[in-house]
């Protein structure tokens, strides 16, 4: 059976060792790094981050799984959480989706669902690194923009016209292209649908709703 191989291992938290063991034993099975915790205190003490996803048990003695899921969202933890649950915990289950979890699983498990479910999370967190990662790049990227030219950037994607910038800025129209295309190389957008694009994603003017 072939897997990705992340580079963050997988934490599994259960009060139930013998349940822990056989997870641990099954995700490393196919090449997938694991960390085990007994109680979601132990979990919570160190660095979420550290971590690809989180197999999270619903019902535990201490902190309950849906404890600790709402201790990770305080702290905006971008972890995919899949919430384990036991006969008759499925509305429990449901809670924590609708607080973000990424899925949940019931037991006893199915091996292969399992390990598809935690393939998921972990290509739904790598996907969601890199959005941020790029966002990040694209947020330099319009810092570095001389002032002038990051007003222009929010004109253009607010669908103002070169000759309307010009008249709203109070310079002449070629200063509004030869800004704009200044812009345009610095922020790596090949054309204009795309300047409008990156403008949208750093909340620069609002995103278009359906009926627009």
């Amino acid at each position: 059976m072939s897997t990705t191989s992340p580079s963050l291992p997988i934490a599994v938290v259960d009060d139930d060792q013998a349940l822990r063991e056989s997870l641990v034993w099954l995700l490393e099975s196919v090449g997938l790094a694991t960390h085990s915790f007994g109680n979601g205190e132990l979990f919570l003490s160190t660095n979420s981050s550290e971590y690809g996803a989180l197999l999270l048990d619903v019902r535990m003695p201490g902190m309950s799984g849906l404890q600790v899921q709402q201790q990770l969202v305080d702290q905006h933890a971008a972890l995919p959480i899949i919430m384990m649950t036991g006969h008759g915990d499925v509305p429990m289950a449901v809670a924590a989706l609708k607080n973000g979890a990424f899925d949940f699983i019931e037991k006893p498990f199915n091996h292969q669902q399992l390990i598809d479910v935690v393939q998921q999370a972990l290509g739904s967190a790598a996907l969601h690194r890199q959005s941020r990662e790029q966002r990040i790049m694209l947020q330099e990227r319009y810092q570095a923009l001389r002032p002038k030219e990051q007003r222009i950037v929010a004109h253009v994607a607010e669908g103002m016209t070169s000759k309307e910038i010009a008249k709203h800025m109070q310079i002449s129209g070629k200063t509004v292209e030869v800004y704009r295309l200044r812009a345009m190389k610095a922020m790596g957008a090949a054309n204009l649908a795309e300047l409008v694009r990156q403008a949208v994603a750093l909340e620069l003017v609002p995103p278009l709703t359906a009926d627009e």
